[in-house]
């Protein structure tokens, strides 16, 4: 869009080509496993990467590519790709910056699937990931080596609720000419743009916030297209470089990783994301403010010991994230602590409205017991050591009317 308009207008016009879509105002869904060409040059030209048009849905799909340009364009990047998931838009980046033998500094405070990923399964393929006080760039610094490819975080820790400072950070990775890769699920482009701030390449589970209905499987790789890939660290990147320049990175997962492990967005999940954005801004705007008032809440109950959310004034991370998303909010999830399981058992088995469930940043208030779900087979140790506690509750604020979410957890407080 020329205009440079506000974001509760571009997240709906943007990537908008009605002329092409007779005149729809949404994009059609292309379910098509394959793409007709007219000749045997425009195929021939399009697999060489001479042409524009599809070839099959594994490669590209229209229905994906409109809101490929959409997430780019609000993330103030140059390029993306739509995935399956999540998990596919992280795992597939990560690979395309690594090989055996190197490593890259992490957060410490990480999704469970994302932290398995980076200890078990890349340790399969001599990969190595440098768990770092995020927050503290100097513990991060000194896992830096001549091995090292990039550093990683999460905008807003999930589940520990930590907000790191992306320009430090993104600072001190180019100072040492590396990229900084930033997975934004929680705050969104509604609370921030890690591109701007200095980050290279956005990650996000589209399935939550982005669609926000809990219907739609998906992630995207948002690349800023501002990284320097011929630097010494990067010699691998030149074939990509000569192709794609300022993309390389994002050329590199394309086709290593993403057209030949399958991780293709379901146009359809595509169209559902389309849908949910259109209503982005409004939802956000009032997880935001149900967050806070719900955090506000658990702090007067006596049965909660504990609450953790960015919002709230002696959190540790409270100013970094007033700095960095401004006057936005603070994020829709929190999490709080009870006595022990057996009291988080007796909260979840009690409440009426809320869901129990694994997911978030839906617009239903959702809810779930870290300890005996998602972390259930990670050693005592390990869960310790990532904040994981037995009495913790992770909540997913809604947008419910927030009377009723608090009448909702006042009675099943009673029942601790």
């Amino acid at each position: 869009m020329e205009k440079k308009y506000r974001l509760a207008t571009r997240v709906i016009h943007e990537a908008q080509e009605p002329g092409d879509w007779q005149g729809a105002t949404l994009a059609p869904i292309f379910q098509s496993a394959a793409h007709e060409h007219q000749t045997a040059e425009s195929l021939s030209n399009t697999f060489a990467g001479k042409g524009e048009g599809h070839i099959y849905t594994r490669l590209s799909n229209p229905t994906n590519t409109v809101l490929e340009k959409k997430l780019a364009a609000l993330e103030g990047g140059k390029g993306a790709i739509a995935m399956a998931s999540g998990m596919s838009a992280i795992s597939n980046t990560c690979m395309a910056l690594l090989r055996a033998g190197d490593n890259f500094v992490s957060s410490k405070s990480l999704f469970m699937s994302t932290y398995l990923l980076f200890v078990n399964v890349f340790k399969k393929y001599n990969i190595t990931a440098r768990l770092a006080n995020i927050l503290d760039p100097e513990s991060v610094e000194r896992e830096i080596d001549e091995n090292t490819r990039f550093i990683y975080l999460e905008t807003i820790g999930n589940p520990g609720m930590d907000v790191p400072c992306i320009r430090t950070l993104a600072d001190l990775a180019h100072s040492h000419g590396l990229p900084l890769v930033v997975d934004s699920t929680l705050a969104t482009p509604f609370l921030v743009n890690p591109i701007s701030l200095g980050a290279d390449v956005v990650v996000h589970s589209t399935t939550k916030y982005l669609s926000g209905h809990g219907n739609a499987p998906g992630g995207v790789v948002v690349d800023g297209g501002h990284f320097d890939w011929t630097g010494n660290r990067f010699g691998d990147f030149k074939p990509f470089v000569d192709r794609k320049g300022e993309l390389a990175l994002l050329d590199r997962i394309w086709r290593e990783h993403h057209i030949n492990f399958g991780t293709t967005q379901a146009p359809f999940h595509s169209y559902l994301t389309m849908i949910g954005l259109d209503t982005f801004v409004l939802r956000m705007e009032r997880h935001m403010a149900n967050t806070m008032t719900v955090a506000r809440f658990l702090k007067t109950r006596p049965e909660v010991l504990w609450v953790n959310y960015p919002g709230c004034d002696d959190h540790p991370s409270h100013e970094t994230a007033k700095k960095q998303f401004g006057k936005n909010g603070f994020g829709g999830l929190l999490t709080f602590g009870l006595k022990d399981t057996e009291a988080c058992f007796r909260f979840i088995d009690s409440l009426k409205l809320v869901y129990h469930l694994a997911n978030l940043g839906d617009c239903k208030t959702l809810i779930i017991h870290p300890w005996s779900t998602q972390y259930v087979a990670f050693d005592q140790g390990v869960k310790t050591g990532l904040g994981i506690r037995p009495g913790m509750l992770r909540l997913s604020v809604g947008i419910e009317d927030v009377d009723d979410i608090t009448d909702d957890l006042a009675q099943a407080l009673e029942a601790v």
